[in-house]
């Protein structure tokens, strides 16, 4: 299989493995991906499985038309990648070994061999000629072994992503990317989420045709697809809107009320609802879940004093993958001492931007009138947003939405007739209650400024504590005259015709402006409120709130000069002119701060 004119596909697809790892099941088998580059110097890019030693030398072989490769490249040191390294040695006795210094420490453990006088060491930014193909290394720690270094080839446009961007299932099986994908991710690499969010901001700057993982296909097209995905999966973001029922029943009663929960929720508008029997089904399966939606419920018996074991194996794989930034209600059963929310909530208490829903729902043994109210409550409670965000139920004079209003941060939305925009605003006020009007001030310099001088409408949507750093950067760190900031997004509409946010906010505002003031740089709409709707009870994102627990802290180490205190933009100087403007936010120098 030809990558490029000099890139060829020597791996190999394994169909009697049952287990990956020893517990992820894998009915299509796996690929063990490795590659060969052909130019004036021949690089392997790693090996593949002890299974298939042989194998896969035939295939550098033919790939090669025989000739014997310079280098062997190892990205990653597990054994389903490294283990045919001392065969390939002796096979290809005047080869070197191309590795981190973690990686050879590694070879030493695994093979009792580190080839000392055959190895090139390299780091992050070291870089290797094939003749036309220039090599350059990215380190990749933590993806998820700390030794694990990327290869860009600037010729091709290839990135040889190691484990990153994998999947279970063969190559010669056809199946769904995302979802193999996503079980891959949460269950190999899940942990790291930072790590990865470190790597795609390596990866933004690189011109990418091609990634070349060490399991799965060759990603060639839509390439944006693939790396939102990994973003929103490493951000911890939601990527489908739904709800997760994960549960454990002894005898019945337990599931009985998961069912009744799982159909008042569908009554209710929730999209998908997701029901996981943990006794029963992959547990990776529900891991992903519980990963890929925004809400879970979790229903299980006092067990011990405790909780049922499966429940307690599920939450612990949660833990152990950092599972944070979503809504969880509990559902507990215990003939004498129902204490099973107590227990799980106790577990999960310590994962970040995690909410419980105000009711639990509390069983002795078997559903009666106030257990079934209970659960009536959740399902209400847990399905509020959808409830509004749909025409047909939606309350869309709720001036109760007024409320949210404080000195928060908010996504104004318009539309200047061929696309959609938004962006950040941290002034937004109630000036009078009868008529209830609202002033919005933004900067004649943001493209928004002029759109809605000349519409007169927009919509304010007051952002809530669970809205991640992701949609500061989307709505406040790029313009709308150049940028489509919901291309990744399936908005929903309002009776105005403008967009309102499918997540993150607590309640929005259709306005229509009646007034305008002139502030210099500054523009104020007074607006009348045309609709207003509640979504749901969670804070307003206030502006402390995002600089104590969403902003990320700037890396200032080593540095001097100026940060921005909205974004974290460093400017490295000894002066800040008095006129300068924050290229990633637009805030003046009033908003930097001196570094130290």
């Amino acid at each position: 299989m030809n990558i490029t004119n000099d890139i060829k596909y020597v791996g190999v697809n394994d169909h009697k493995i049952d287990l990956f790892e020893g517990q992820y099941v894998v009915e299509n088998g796996m690929a063990y991906n490795s590659y060969v580059i052909i130019d004036k110097k021949i690089a392997v890019m790693d090996s593949v499985d002890v299974h298939f030693t042989h194998e896969w030398l035939d295939n550098i072989e033919n790939a090669t038309g025989r000739k014997a490769p310079d280098y062997l490249i190892v990205q990653h040191m597990e054994p389903d990648h490294s283990a045919n390294i001392v065969n390939f040695m002796k096979l290809y006795p005047e080869a070197k070994v191309v590795a981190s210094a973690k990686a050879f420490a590694m070879m030493e453990q695994f093979y009792g061999d580190e080839f000392s006088d055959r190895q090139i060491i390299i780091k992050e930014g070291d870089t290797l000629s094939l003749g036309t193909h220039e090599l350059s290394f990215v380190a990749a720690p933590m993806i998820h072994w700390p030794e694990v270094m990327m290869t860009y080839d600037a010729h091709d446009k290839v990135l040889f992503s190691a484990d990153a961007f994998g999947k279970f299932g063969a190559l010669d099986v056809e199946e769904d990317w995302a979802c193999e994908a996503r079980r891959y991710y949460f269950g190999i690499v899940g942990k790291y989420g930072t790590q990865v969010q470190n790597l795609l901001k390596k990866a933004d700057k690189l011109d990418i045709q091609t990634i070349c993982p060490l399991h799965g296909p060759m990603l060639s097209e839509n390439l944006g697809y693939y790396l939102n995905l990994y973003n929103t999966w490493s951000s911890y973001g939601i990527e489908t809107e739904g709800i997760v029922i994960a549960y454990t029943s002894i005898y019945g009663n337990t599931k009985k009320a998961v069912e009744i929960l799982a159909d008042k929720l569908r009554a209710k508008g929730c999209p998908k609802v997701v029901v996981n029997d943990l006794a029963r089904c992959d547990m990776a399966e529900a891991v992903e879940d519980a990963f890929r939606y925004g809400k879970l419920v979790l229903a299980t018996t006092t067990y011990n004093a405790d909780i049922f074991p499966f429940m307690k194996a599920f939450i612990d794989h949660l833990l152990e993958r950092n599972f944070q930034n979503r809504k969880i209600g509990m559902i507990e059963n215990g003939s004498w001492a129902p204490m099973a929310a107590r227990v799980m909530k106790k577990m999960l208490e310590g994962c970040k931007n995690t909410s419980f829903t105000n009711t639990t729902v509390s069983i002795k043994s078997a559903l009666n009138e106030d257990s079934n109210a209970q659960l009536e409550a959740m399902a209400e409670e847990l399905c509020k947003d959808y409830l509004a965000q749909k025409d047909e139920t939606a309350n869309k004079n709720d001036m109760t939405a007024l409320f949210k209003i404080g000195y928060g941060l908010y996504v104004v939305t318009s539309n200047d007739g061929t696309k959609d925009n938004g962006l950040i605003v941290n002034t937004v006020s109630q000036v009078t209650d009868n008529p209830n009007r609202v002033a919005v001030c933004i900067n004649k310099a943001n493209y928004s400024h002029h759109v809605i001088k000349q519409t007169g409408i927009m919509n304010v949507n007051c952002l809530s504590t669970e809205a991640p750093f992701s949609v500061f950067q989307n709505f406040g760190f790029q313009s709308g005259r150049t940028a489509d900031k919901f291309a990744d997004i399936e908005p929903l509409r309002s009776d105005n015709g403008l967009v309102f946010l499918p997540r993150y906010i607590n309640a929005f505002m259709s306005l229509k402006v009646e007034q305008y003031v002139d502030f210099d740089t500054h523009g104020m709409f007074i607006c009348t409120v045309t609709e207003a709707r509640v979504i749901s009870d969670v804070e307003t994102m206030t502006y402390n709130y995002y600089q104590s627990n969403v902003k990320p802290k700037p890396e200032t180490e080593g540095k001097k000069g100026f940060v921005c205190k909205v974004c974290g933009y460093i400017y490295e100087g000894d002066v800040l002119p008095d006129d300068f403007i924050c290229p990633l936010c637009k805030h003046g120098a009033a908003d930097f701060e001196p570094i130290g």
